[in-house]
């Protein structure tokens, strides 16, 4: 088996995109063939070494390797123009200076429904013959078979007047001469299907490729917001980029596009890659569009966040601080033990800085916090807080939680009265990992001073 992922360098890698991407990883995983990738680079105007460094970042990030390439379309053109030429020589293609209105009329003369046939010219683009019998017929391993009756398809323009080809035609004669066995990419593509199989049976037929498999093709339902309309922006996260930096595990992005538009034969919800890889097949692949919700991904990758070692979390982290300009960020014994008393209360990388980065560098002011908290009956149970941790024995989680519950049972306080205003003292807000855990994180002598300040600023 041969796949390929043929992406456009237009922009960023889109999650649709990635998720293509995957099933073609996959599929060649599972099957033990091989991934080839394609840079789609035509379109000079929108393409750029930009986005094509950004396109491969993205796929290195998710981890997906591939077996031959990146190969770049326009280092073809010598072969595009060979191929080109051969279809012109047999007769499948010949040239046409129609023009869009030349089509219009032709339909006005003949039928809006009668495919569009032009006659041989000196010059011009070049245009593909389809015949006038028959259909071409996409066997589709995830829709089935959807019929194309040539009579009502225009001979497609293959090349430009001055050679520069299209898109149908190059990629069909590139998947020709890469051997691609399946196609497999977005249901969008469907509509340009029987013109790639046109130019590959008239490639074909000119002597081209003569031994190479004609693909099987595999058209992946679209992605839908959960609102159920086509995934954009407006449902938040768009592409891999900006999954990475708002701190979402790779493994845990491959689990969750895994299972969009795709379903594992069980309820499982929580695959490794190992498993994915032994269990993907495109026979469970549906074909309604599937829903990227980025709750539900917020909820795996919380998963994956609280199964990984304390150890390794903290680093991935600190680097995904480093990445996102938190120069600051370490990876010391207090950094490490500031994310492991994080690890069951956040989602995202992203999300430890706010909760445990007061706690590691005193940033965070929240005026609301003190108003709410810091009162003068706030700052009066501060002061006997205070007392109560001078006082404890030693300052680990145990003696703080013991300290801090007598307090609250010998004063007769809801715990919220007590716990909260500690916790505006120590981190400048409301959100902190557990009490106990970041009094003991930040040690006695810092406890105290921080609660001195709350009490001298009130």
């Amino acid at each position: 088996m041969r796949v390929r992922f043929a992406p456009s360098p237009t922009g960023e890698l889109h999650i649709g995109g990635a998720r293509t991407a995957l099933f073609n990883w996959l599929l060649a995983r599972h099957e033990q063939g091989q991934l080839v990738l394609r840079i789609e680079d035509t379109d000079r105007e929108r393409s750029s070494p930009e986005n094509v460094a950004s396109i491969i970042d993205a796929l290195r990030w998710l981890e997906l390797d591939w077996d031959e390439g990146p190969v770049f379309q326009s280092e073809r053109s010598a072969r595009h123009a060979e191929a080109q030429q051969a279809l012109l020589d047999s007769g499948r293609a010949y040239r046409s200076s129609a023009t869009a209105e030349d089509v219009k009329e032709y339909k006005r003369r003949h039928g809006a429904e009668r495919g569009f046939r032009g006659e041989p010219e000196a010059s011009g683009a070049v245009r593909l013959r389809v015949p006038d019998e028959g259909a071409t017929v996409v066997h589709d391993l995830i829709r089935g078979e959807t019929r194309f009756e040539h009579v009502h398809l225009d001979d497609p323009v293959i090349a430009r007047a001055d050679g520069s080809v299209l898109y149908n035609f190059a990629v069909a004669i590139d998947d020709l001469d890469a051997r691609i066995s399946h196609v497999v990419r977005g249901e969008d593509h469907l509509s340009n299907t029987p013109k790639q199989l046109l130019v590959l049976e008239g490639a074909q037929a000119a002597g081209l490729g003569e031994q190479a498999p004609v693909p099987v093709y595999a058209h992946l339902p679209l992605l839908h917001g959960p609102d159920g309309r086509k995934l954009s922006k407006r449902h938040g996260a768009a592409s891999v980029a900006e999954l990475r930096d708002a701190g979402y595990l790779p493994e845990a992005v491959r689990n969750y596009l895994a299972l969009l538009g795709w379903g594992s034969g069980d309820d499982s919800t929580v695959l490794s890659t190992e498993e994915l890889i032994a269990r993907f097949d495109l026979e469970h692949v549906s074909r309604s569009p599937a829903r990227f919700d980025e709750v539900k991904l917020r909820w795996l990758n919380g998963v994956y966040i609280r199964a990984l070692p304390a150890d390794e979390l903290a680093a991935r982290v600190a680097a995904f601080l480093r990445d996102s300009g938190h120069s600051s960020a370490g990876e010391d014994e207090r950094f490490t033990r500031a994310v492991a008393i994080s690890q069951e209360k956040i989602h995202t990388l992203a999300d430890f800085w706010p909760l445990a980065g007061p706690l590691l560098d005193g940033s965070s002011d929240d005026p609301k916090a003190r108003e709410r908290w810091l009162g003068k009956t706030g700052r009066a149970t501060l002061a006997e807080v205070r007392d109560a941790l001078a006082g404890a024995e030693s300052f680990d989680e145990a003696a703080v939680g013991a300290a801090l519950q007598a307090f609250v049972a010998r004063r007769g306080l809801k715990p919220r009265d007590v716990y909260q205003p500690l916790r505006v003292a120590i981190s400048g807000t409301t959100v902190s990992p557990g009490i106990f855990e970041s009094v003991a994180l930040l040690g006695r002598e810092e406890t105290l001073r921080r609660i001195d300040g709350a009490l001298a600023a009130g």
